[in-house]
């Protein structure tokens, strides 16, 4: 168990340390707890190295996950715009993952959108775009945005609807609305900028 233990924290080590080296903002604090956490290593205390390096994933998270705000959409003609928001889970936390959104309103209706990456949610929403019979199987309908595939579940007489995208199949987009017309969730998923999403590291 203990041999296990160790293994794991090695590996941890390496994958933190090499995703260090493309930070900036969050440099110093990430650096300074994987020193940390390779101490309490070296020291046998087991349990704080794993804290350790855990909170200096969360901070490599919390700056990717800031930079996917970048990706989503000004606000069309005619709607209004919240601040973007983001959030990172660590791998200790559900499996991992980070997301950033926004919302928009006209009048009524409201918009949301949200970008997710690193999440085990990738993977079934990625199978069930694969197959169409299991993508059109609750009322969604296939939709190409562009060069990007999509599914788009949209229901007239309550006015709301969710339209998702895999991106590079690394990003999952969800742009769902209330008080809207499938168009209008059409019209925001083209405003997104694919090819530099597709690009970000």
């Amino acid at each position: 168990m203990i041999q296990l233990l160790k293994t794991s924290i090695k590996v941890t080590i390496l994958i933190v340390a090499v995703i260090s080296f493309s930070t900036t903002v969050y440099a110093d604090d990430v650096t300074d707890y994987i020193k940390e956490g390779l101490q309490y290593y070296k020291d046998g205390q087991f349990s704080d190295a794993v804290d350790s390096l855990n909170y200096a994933e969360q901070l490599i998270q919390q700056k990717k996950s800031a930079g996917l705000e970048a990706f989503l959409p000004k606000p069309l003609k005619g709607w209004k715009a919240n601040k973007a928001t983001s959030q990172a889970a660590g791998s200790a936390m559900f499996g991992g993952g980070i997301s950033a959104e926004r919302e928009y309103t006209k009048k009524s209706s409201s918009i949301k959108i949200q970008i997710v990456t690193d999440s085990p949610l990738l993977q079934s929403v990625m199978m069930m775009m694969s197959n169409p019979m299991f993508a059109t199987a609750d009322g969604g309908k296939l939709e190409r945005i562009g060069q990007q595939k999509g599914i788009l579940k949209f229901d007239p007489n309550t006015k709301e609807g969710e339209l998702q995208i895999i991106v590079a199949n690394r990003f999952l987009i969800t742009i769902e609305g209330d008080d809207i017309t499938a168009k209008a969730l059409k019209d925001y998923a083209k405003a997104i900028d694919y090819n530099k999403l597709e690009k970000m590291k």
